[in-house]
This record gives C-alpha cells, sequence and structure tokens, in this order.
C-alpha cells in the first residue's frame, strides 16, 4: 500500500496507490497487479451503507487516465469497503452484481483472472446440456436446475433429494461437469462427520463422467481434508465443517471430535468466528456443497461457510425453515421420499410399534433392594442398597437408569413375531440396525441381542466411533457385504449417509428430536437392491419391496416426521382397491396407496409377469403405471397443468380431469384381471409360507383365548366404574358423549393389575381367534380401545380400525349433505377431512384443539373455521362425531 509520492508499481505483484487521481476525481485506493492498472477500492468508515458507493467506484473506474488503459475492460475490479463489510464486483461478468466477500482477492488471483479469456460467471453461460447417460432422471433435473441457478448468478441454491435417492453422485456429476466445462478451480464438499468424508471420497473417486473412459480421480486430484491442511494441486476437497474451521483458525482438532454427527452433540452453540488466513485465501473454492448437514451449519458455523468466495450449494432430503432461510428460499429442484417410492429408487416402509409396560411408563424399586451403579466412564460397577424407594420415568431409561429386562422384552417381542408377523415364511434375521442412545446403551444392547437370538459375538456387533478392538469402517463393510452380521447397533456412525442397501429392519430404542436426522434414520433401511445382490447376504429373502421400522419408543409418533408411509390404506386389498378406482373413486389416498402397491409389485415379478402386463396395457409397464397415479395427485404436477391463481373451479376441474386421465387405463377388465392375478401370484406363496411359520412361531389359541376372556371380565366387572364403558354399554342413566380423557382412563385401567392387557394383544389375539372377521391393524390410538369393546359387546360384526370406519361413514355423510342442497368448497372439503381424521384418531373435538391441534392451526384455527361455516358450524361439530364416532 502506498502513497502517489511513493508509488513503486515493482514492490510486488500487487500494489494499491492511496489518493490516485482519475479524471472524476481522486479515488482512495487504485489497484495495479503486474504494473497494470485492474481496479478501484473506495473505503469507507464503518457503519456506512456500501451500496449507494458502487456507482461512485464506477465513475472512478470509467476516469481512469487514458494513458494506462491498454484494453477494454482492464479497469475491471471494484471494492467498496469499510472496516466490517466487503462489496466487490467484476465488471467483467455478464450483468455485474457486486457481492460481498470475506476480505480482498490475492493480487495473483486478480492476475489469473485477467489473463483469462473469461470470468467463471461468463463461462457458465455455454454450460453444454447435462449427458442423461448413467443418470436417473431426478439427477438429471437436479444438476440442470443447479446449473442454471449459477448461471443466474444466485450465489446460494438448494436441491431437496430423498434419501438413496443418489445425491452424492448428482454432486459427483455437478462437480466435473463445473471443472471441465465452466473452468471452476476447486471445489468443496462438506459432510457431517468424518465416516461420511471417507464414504463421499470413495465415491469421487470412483465415479467415471460421461465420454471420458476415466475415473474421476484419473483427471482431478481428490483431497480428504486433514491436519496437514490444503493440497495446493487438489480440484476436490472433501471435509467436515470442523475440519475447515480448525485449517482456518490453526486450532487442533482431535480426529475423534470428526466421528461425533453434530446431530448428536447438544448444549448452547457457540458461534465461530474466524480471521483472515493468508494461507487459504477466500477464493480458495469457487463452489462448496454441503450435504446434509446439521442446521447449525447456517448458525454456528456460517461465518466458516461465509468466508470464501464461492456459489454454495445445499443437498437435503428434508429443507428445513433453518436451511430455506440460508438459502434464500431458492429451492430449484425437489425430489420428495414418496416419489422415489413410485419411481423404484426407495423402497416403502411399515411401522411395528412395540409398548411395553417400563417403556410406557418407567417404574419403582422398593427400598432395600442391592442396585448396581455402573461408573459411564470406566464401566466398573459397585453395589448400592437403596434407602428409599427409587421412582424412574420412561425418558429417563438408558440415560440415567439402564433397565436390561425393557431391552430384553422389546428385543424378544421383535424375535416372536419376526418370521410371523414381519417378515413371514422367513427364517434368515433379516440384516436389522438398531438405533441406541449412546455408546454405554449400544453395549448393552448387543449383549442382550446375542442372548435373545442365542447367537455368538458375529451374529451382533457393535459399530460406534468407540468401537474398541475394530475398525469401525471394516464393519461396517462386513455389515453391507457378509452374511454376519446379521444385526447392528449404533449410535451415529450409520445413522446418516452411510448406505448399507441389504438392510430390512431399523429398530429404534432411542428417540429422535430432530425431524431431518429422524429422516436420514430411515433412509439407512430406504435403499433399493437387486435381488441377486440381497440374496448373497440374506439367502431366504426374495425381494426387498419394503422395510419394517420396529418403534419401542414412540419415534414414529412424534409431529416430526416428514414422510408418511406412501401406503396410506393398509386396510383395503389391493383387488378391492383398484375395483373401486376402476368404479369411480377419486381420493388422493387411494391414488398414493395403488401407487405404492404397483411399485412393490414391480420389484417382486418376473419377466414373464411384466412382459405381459406391457402388452395388456399397449406399453405401460408398472412404474408408469404409479407415476401417473402419483402425478394425478402431485400439487406440483397440478401447478404445471393450471396456475395456482386460477379459479377455484378451474382447478377443482383440473385436478379431476387428471385423475381422471391417470385412472382410464383400468377401465379395462382384462387388466384389471392380470393385475390380480399377477398380485395373487406373487402372494400366494409367501402367504402358504406364512401360515406353515406362524403355526410354528408358539402363538396358540388358548393363549389367544385367555387374553379374550380376561378382556370380557374386565368389561364385565368395570362396566359400572368407568364413564367410557357406561357410555360404551349405553346405560339409561348416561347422557353423555364419548371424551378422550374417559377413553384414556379405560386404557389405563386395562394396563394396571391383574389385567395387564394392552389393545395391541387384545386385538392380535381376536385375529388368532378369528381371522375372518378382524380386518386390518390396529392404528396405534385410543379409537383402538373403542372398536375392541364395541366388537366384544356385539355391537360391531368386525373388528377394524377406526379410521377405516369413519372413511365410509364421512363419504356417506356427505353425500347426504349434498342431497340436501349443501355443497362445499375444496378448502370446506380440506377442514372436514382434518375433522374426520382427527376424530378417527382422538375420539372427540375440543375447542382446544381447534386452535392448537396442528392440523387445525396450520389451517387458521377457530376463527378460520367460524368463517368457513358460518353459525352452523358448532352444530356440524357434533353431527360429525355423532356419525363418525358414536
Amino acid at each position: 500500500m502506498q502513497t502517489r509520492d511513493e508509488m513503486n508499481l515493482g514492490a510486488g505483484v500487487g500494489v494499491a496507490v492511496r489518493e490516485f487521481q482519475t479524471a472524476t476525481g481522486p479515488v482512495d485506493y487504485a489497484l495495479f497487479v503486474g504494473r497494470i492498472l485492474c481496479g478501484v477500492v473506495e473505503a469507507k468508515p464503518e457503519g456506512s451503507t456500501l451500496s449507494g458507493f458502487a456507482e461512485q467506484a464506477a465513475r472512478y473506474m470509467a476516469g481512469a487516465p487514458s494513458h494506462l488503459v491498454r484494453s477494454d475492460g482492464q479497469v475491471r475490479f471494484e471494492y467498496v469497503a469499510s472496516s466490517s463489510e466487503t462489496l466487490f464486483r467484476d465488471h467483467a461478468d455478464p450483468d455485474s452484481t457486486s457481492r460481498i466477500v470475506f476480505s480482498f482477492h490475492r493480487p495473483e488471483t486478480l492476475d489469473c483472472w485477467i489473463k483469462d479469456s473469461a470470468t467463471l460467471r461468463a463461462r457458465l453461460q455455454s454450460m453444454p446440456p447435462v449427458e442423461p447417460t448413467g443418470l436417473r432422471t431426478c439427477q438429471v433435473d437436479a444438476v440442470t436446475a443447479l446449473e442454471q441457478s449459477l448461471t443466474a448468478n444466485k450465489r446460494r441454491a438448494l436441491v431437496q433429494m430423498a434419501t438413496g435417492a443418489g445425491k452424492t453422485f448428482t454432486a459427483c456429476t455437478l462437480s466435473y461437469r463445473l471443472l471441465a466445462r465452466a473452468g471452476f478451480r476447486r471445489i468443496l464438499f462438506l459432510a457431517d462427520r468424518a465416516n461420511l468424508v471417507r464414504q463421499t471420497r470413495d465415491e469421487f473417486l470412483a465415479y467415471r463422467p460421461p465420454g471420458t473412459g476415466r475415473s474421476f480421480s484419473e483427471i482431478y486430484n481428490v483431497q480428504k481434508l486433514g491436519a496437514a491442511g490444503l493440497d495446493k494441486d487438489s480440484q476436490v476437497v472433501v471435509a467436515t465443517i470442523q475440519r475447515i474451521y480448525s485449517v482456518l483458525t490453526g486450532k487442533e482438532l482431535a480426529e475423534e471430535a470428526e466421528e461425533i454427527s453434530s446431530f448428536e452433540q447438544s448444549g448452547p452453540a457457540t458461534e465461530r468466528l474466524i480471521s483472515y488466513n493468508p494461507s487459504i485465501p477466500i477464493e480458495s473454492f469457487d463452489l462448496v456443497i454441503t450435504d446434509e448437514c446439521h442446521r447449525s451449519i447456517y448458525g454456528t458455523w456460517r461465518q466458516v461457510l461465509e468466508y470464501f468466495d464461492a456459489f454454495t450449494v445445499g443437498l437435503t432430503a428434508t429443507p428445513s425453515l433453518h436451511t430455506l432461510g440460508f438459502f434464500n428460499k431458492n429451492l430449484v429442484a425437489q425430489y420428495p421420499y414418496e416419489r422415489s417410492v413410485v419411481d423404484g429408487v426407495n423402497v416403502g416402509f411399515e411401522i411395528f410399534r412395540i409398548r411395553t409396560e417400563i417403556g410406557e411408563r418407567g417404574s419403582t424399586v422398593k427400598a432395600g433392594y442391592d442396585l448396581p451403579v455402573r461408573d459411564k466412564r470406566t464401566r466398573a460397577e459397585r453395589y448400592e442398597t437403596l434407602s428409599e424407594d427409587f421412582a424412574y420415568t420412561s425418558d429417563q431409561i438408558d440415560r440415567t437408569v439402564l433397565v436390561p429386562n425393557q431391552i430384553r422384552t422389546v428385543l424378544e417381542s421383535f424375535r416372536d413375531t419376526l418370521f410371523t408377523e414381519l417378515f413371514p415364511g422367513r427364517h434368515e434375521v433379516p440384516k436389522t440396525l438398531i438405533f441406541a442412545k449412546d455408546d454405554h446403551h449400544a453395549e448393552e444392547i448387543v449383549g442382550l441381542v446375542r442372548e435373545v437370538f442365542g447367537k455368538g459375538n458375529d451374529f451382533a456387533r457393535k459399530i460406534t466411533y468407540k468401537t474398541d478392538g475394530a475398525d469401525p469402517e471394516q464393519l461396517i463393510r462386513a455389515f453391507r457385504n457378509d452374511y454376519n452380521p446379521r444385526i447392528a447397533v449404533t449410535v451415529d456412525m450409520i445413522a446418516t449417509g452411510t448406505d448399507v442397501k441389504p438392510i430390512e429392519a431399523l429398530i429404534f430404542l432411542r428417540d429422535v428430536r430432530s425431524e431431518l436426522y429422524f429422516e436420514q434414520m430411515k433412509g439407512r433401511g430406504a435403499r433399493t437392491i437387486s435381488p441377486e445382490k440381497l440374496r448373497e447376504v440374506t439367502p431366504d429373502a426374495e425381494a426387498k419391496t419394503r422395510f419394517v421400522l420396529v418403534d419401542a419408543v414412540g419415534v414414529s409418533e412424534s409431529l416430526k416426521t416428514v414422510s408418511q408411509p406412501l401406503d396410506r390404506d393398509r386396510v383395503i386389498g389391493f383387488d378391492r382397491l383398484i375395483d373401486e378406482i376402476a368404479a369411480g373413486r377419486r381420493d388422493d389416498d387411494a391414488f398414493a396407496t395403488l401407487a405404492a402397491r404397483l411399485a412393490a409389485l414391480d420389484q417382486r415379478i418376473g419377466d414373464k409377469d411384466r412382459a405381459a402386463i406391457t402388452k395388456a396395457t399397449g406399453g405401460v409397464d408398472l412404474a408408469d403405471l404409479a407415476g401417473r397415479l402419483l402425478d394425478a395427485v402431485d400439487p406440483d404436477a397440478l401447478a404445471a397443468r393450471v396456475g395456482q391463481d386460477a379459479p377455484e373451479l378451474e382447478q377443482r376441474k383440473a385436478r379431476e380431469a387428471a385423475k381422471d386421465k391417470a385412472v382410464e387405463i383400468f377401465d379395462d377388465p382384462a387388466l384389471r384381471k392380470l393385475l390380480k392375478d399377477v398380485k395373487a401370484a406373487a402372494d400366494i406363496r409367501i402367504d402358504t409360507i406364512s401360515t406353515d411359520a406362524v403355526v410354528s412361531s408358539g402363538w396358540d389359541e388358548k393363549r389367544a383365548e385367555d387374553t379374550v376372556e380376561r378382556f370380557r371380565r374386565f368389561l364385565d366387572e368395570r362396566r359400572d366404574e368407568l364413564a367410557a364403558l357406561q357410555i360404551l354399554y349405553r346405560l339409561p342413566y348416561v347422557q353423555k358423549r364419548l371424551t378422550y380423557e374417559a377413553v384414556d382412563d379405560l386404557r389405563e385401567a386395562l394396563k394396571r393389575p391383574p389385567w395387564l392387557l394392552e389393545p395391541v394383544d387384545i386385538w392380535r389375539a381376536y385375529k388368532r381367534i378369528a381371522a375372518e372377521k378382524v380386518r386390518g391393524n390396529p392404528a396405534g390410538t385410543l379409537a383402538d380401545i373403542v372398536m375392541l369393546v364395541r366388537y366384544a359387546l356385539g355391537q360391531n360384526e368386525s373388528l377394524e380400525p377406526l379410521p377405516a370406519v369413519t372413511a365410509g361413514r364421512f363419504n356417506l355423510w356427505l353425500g347426504r349433505e349434498e342431497k340436501a342442497g349443501r355443497v362445499y368448497s375444496e378448502e370446506q372439503k380440506a377442514w372436514l377431512a382434518a375433522i374426520r381424521d382427527h376424530l378417527a384418531v382422538n375420539i372427540e373435538i375440543r375447542p382446544e384443539d381447534m386452535m392448537d391441534a396442528p392440523e387445525f392451526a396450520a389451517r387458521g384455527g377457530i376463527v378460520r373455521a367460524r368463517g368457513l361455516f358460518g353459525t352452523r358450524f358448532p352444530n356440524m361439530l357434533d353431527e360429525l362425531t355423532e356419525v363418525l364416532v358414536a
């Protein structure tokens, strides 16, 4: 930095001359690189708003002394800066725009930019179309949309892509194209923890760009960033945000600190502040890709991201509001889980809920007992005599108190239902992943798994970053590729990102509060795998058509869950569903359910059946049939057909037309029969084996009859004491309607001694005794108890979940309303459907529900409801409750 009088342009590559005279006045600083005048700096006091001074700087640039300007556009770099903020603009960019930068660029970088024939942003304008060979449609769409966003000079862009849809492969494709076609010099890929960094590095190394005949690593250098710092010859750098912070600040980072996911860390987050590091200048990367990183990367670690003068691309399965905010709501591509299931990219899932007495309510140990106490650090045990009763809640289990019997009970329930209900007809334990709360919890679970299944060490292994005496990466490879281990227990090492395709069961022995984390954990089971590859590790598996989520802690019942099972109506059979759609059924759930069933069927049938279906449809395969059904109920697809601002009537007609078009192919009775026959053929083999397996599983009729008898005696003895039973028995002196509290009291009474009855066990007992009268599985709500009591009292001829009953009653009620001249708008119907679904789960609707329940609050609460339905709203609520629940 020099004054005009001291000017010596040979003092260095870059020289800034203060108060340099131009035709329009003196500029604060003139920038010379390699003796050539190339830019200006306007310096302003701290607190100044800088954007207004950009035009002033541009005037100085235009007024540069003519004898110093050798070519058009030579004076192109514009900085407007204060002590706390810097704006930069390269006038050679197309539609040049000022952007905030952390600091000034190095003179050597400006010199390179001057010598380039075009700027990076100019090169982006001439990107060739994406070559689709080897890419899924969703990947082509994502890369194309990202490049369009970069071309439009939007510095941040976000892609939503379902877990398992190939986000890393998409990133490899984008990176290669930007390096090879747009002249990007270096790209940074950020993963959540070291395990995923290694996996991502391996994917980059193995990636083969189309048309090159070579691997990515033969063309470009890929570096896993470590303590040694940045390799100047690398074009792709893969790291955790913690490692980037360490390299920038010079602070040491222990390797094990990178093994812990940000999702597992708790406590107050302290913002990570950094200062300029000349060895890693702000222009070190042209693009930063963040893959499924914890939201703290956009808060606590935000300054680390904003240090680099680079485009930022985010990849996520479930964008949070925090993430959308960081990316300026520039969500350029979406590929949700439901779509990935229909496309055969992922498989669907079913939830199997296990409840235990201690797991639900905790327990109490009486004073005087000796309890072992374990040191969490050393795992040494000592015994302590209780001087008073020791009570604990379910929230304390496996955190402050370990209850081996509770874990054992869950594992025994899983074992006992494994080959009867979860995987009928199978005899090999499927690859199963258990999520534990911490390393100590995982250690206890592994021992109990081996005990419950009567197997050795190889059968079940703990895979965490603290695995002693074994390489976690080697264990993951064995879990993925070898017969053993059959069951792996992890905390976070396989919770996100890690790809183990043969997994068919996930067991949650821990709750998860983060919606994004839960979706990623579910994604461990969603991966598709060919039948041949699956049988290499699980010999008796035919095909992976879904995975089972075993919920032992209520993790699936939280509102954090983003994606619901695409198969939304598991009560209705395939034959009946396809016939109802052919007869005119048009609700969204029916379309989504049939799409899921067709997609699953496509994974199971052989080439002969597949060819027969394609011939019968005139060239349409099962995947296309499923896709058409999902498109018909996809709001984004509808928006593409008719604008969101179109009148409601026009939108409704467009929806109806799209649905009619999607299902007109099912008008052909021959096609429907063929689909039913193919489905039946696929199911008969499993059903036959299932019967044999169930008989040998130990569920005998005597036990079921004992459960039912206890339930009947309970009803008889408590009918006059419990309000819910008084109402359900329709005793003459009772005038009240069922309430949530009354049914909850009934449930608690069932669980207490001497009855010890769980609704799900009663339901299964009835199914064992009279399977033909039991339709579907319990919904896992209080409404199950109501249906059980009505069935036991003979008020209902069959036992089925209340949601299945309310759906039919609701449609009949709507029909009666229309005949009475009351036609409802789409918004009113959406409200009515929400009321129906709430009643099907909660029995009643209270005034506070209309304000607090998310399904109502999101629609405007009771104020909006009264505005929509007017003075009739209270009476209509009473009528719906009577029709649907009574």
